[in-house]
Order: structure tokens, then C-alpha cells, then sequence
């Protein structure tokens, strides 16, 4: 029998719009699709005769184990079939296509990867913040905030992440936040410290709440911030009292309607 092909697809920050020209290609000739929580429905219509598997993850909730997409991934390749793994953003940041990529290596299954839009830059940029501006900011760090909420243990090096770089954009961290900002002002980040928090960036639904170090928790805790957001850190976040263009145009189709 033939062995099929995996393509592990970004399918981007979560406007349909931003997927590449590559990954709608394959999307659109693939016979299953293993799909994420924060793929937006329209990419699924592009595919209308595959077979769709959802295999979501929310902290806490997983409709598959890590494991058991992997071997979905195996087994239908095995079968002859042109698999999709669609998963938000890029497959390569903080989406475990590596532990994909890996399983279908070892299983010696052909295999390509379709690098995403990551929301760790677009969703900033939707916001009107660049993470690096000149005269502002010449670098800037992702990291994860999934497992470094208060009463669990943390890899993170806080002293080294809080001067690391000039901006710095979490992923999965709205629930870390009052963490975050007090072992960041801890080790030597200013309370002061501009921070946005974008939530559902990129699409309709977008929101954005600004403040500094010192009082963000308290501010997302009254707008009840809920995932997904992503977590600016540094002085770009003041960049977006002017270039906020994404909200400007939509505050205007809304007055020409």
C-alpha cells in the first residue's frame, strides 16, 4: 500500500486571511484534517470532503492526548492519505509540531512543515505594537506562561527573562499574570513598565487592555480576561496610541454603517 503524507500547516494567529499560500494548498487537498481549537471554522470549509478530527487543547482540557495525535497522525498516513495537522500559529512555537515531527521521523513517515504567521508577532502588530522599533526596542523574547501559574513550579528564569531582551510577548499566560509581573518587577523589571494584553488578536473579536507591571493583573481581573491572549512587555506597548489601526478601522466601518 502507498504511505501517505503528513503536512504539519500553521494555520496562523487567527485570521483566516494571514494563512500562506502554501498551507491553502495543501489544506485544500488533504483527506483528513487534525485540527486545533483556535483554527478559525472558514479554513475547515476550504476542505469540505475531508475528514475533520478535532483534537483541541485548553489548559487543563485536551480532547487528545499528546500521544494519541501522534499516532493519528501515523496511522492515517499508513493508510495512503494526505493528512493535515492545521494548528494555530506556527506548528515550531509552543505548538509541539517538534514532538510531531518527530513521531512521524521515527515512524518514517514523509513528512513537510508549512511555517505559520505566529501570533507572538501578529497579534501585537494588530494591536499597533511592533515588538522592536528603533530608538525603543532592538529585541525582544517569546516565552510560554502555560505552567508558571502562582502554586506551580516554574522553569522560567525570571532574572534572566526580566532584562533579557527590550519586549517581551507571552503566550498562555493571562492566567500566570499576577506571577509574571511580581517576579518580573522582583528581579529588576521597572513597575512602570508599559504592558497590553491582546485578546482574540487578529480577528473580529479583538480586544485590548493596556497598563504597566504594577497594576495589569488588576486590570485584566476586572475586564475578565480570558484565554487566548498574548502578553506584551516593554516600552512599544506606548506605540499603540498611534498606530492602533487595526481598532481605528474598524471604529470607523462601524460609523459608516
Amino acid at each position: 500500500m502507498r504511505i501517505g503524507t503528513v503536512a504539519l500547516v500553521g494555520a496562523g494567529p487567527g485570521d483566516p486571511g494571514l494563512m500562506t499560500v502554501r498551507g491553502l494548498e495543501l489544506l485544500r487537498r488533504a483527506q483528513v484534517i487534525v485540527y486545533d481549537r483556535l483554527v478559525d471554522p472558514r479554513l475547515l470549509d476550504e476542505a469540505p470532503r475531508a475528514r475533520r478530527i478535532f483534537a483541541g487543547k485548553a489548559s487543563g482540557n485536551h480532547a487528545l492526548p499528546q500521544e494519541q495525535i501522534n499516532m493519528l497522525l501515523i496511522t492515517h498516513a499508513r493508510r495512503g492519505r494526505r493528512v493535515v495537522r492545521l494548528k494555530g500559529g506556527d506548528p515550531f512555537v509552543f505548538g509541539r509540531g517538534g514532538e510531531e515531527a518527530e513521531a512521524l521521523a521515527g515512524a518514517r513517515i514523509p513528512f513537510e512543515v508549512v511555517p505559520g504567521v505566529s501570533s507572538a508577532v501578529a497579534v501585537p502588530a494588530y494591536a499597533g505594537i511592533p515588538v522592536t522599533h528603533r530608538g525603543v526596542a532592538s529585541s525582544f523574547t517569546v516565552v510560554t506562561g502555560h505552567g508558571s501559574a502562582s502554586g506551580r513550579e516554574s522553569s522560567v528564569d525570571w532574572a534572566r527573562l526580566a532584562r533579557a531582551s527590550d519586549t517581551l510577548v507571552v503566550l498562555m499566560g493571562v492566567e500566570s499574570l499576577p506571577r509574571l509581573a511580581r517576579e518580573l518587577i522582583a528581579h529588576g523589571r521597572a513597575a512602570t513598565t508599559p504592558v497590553a494584553l491582546v485578546r482574540w488578536g487578529t480577528t473580529s473579536a479583538q480586544e485590548t487592555v493596556t497598563g504597566t507591571l504594577r497594576d495589569i493583573a488588576a486590570r485584566a481581573a476586572r475586564a475578565r480576561l480570558e484565554p487566548p491572549v498574548v502578553i506584551v512587555i516593554g516600552d512599544v506597548v506606548a506605540l499603540r496610541e498611534r498606530l492602533q489601526w487595526f481598532d481605528d478601522n474598524r471604529a470607523l466601518m462601524e460609523v459608516a454603517q
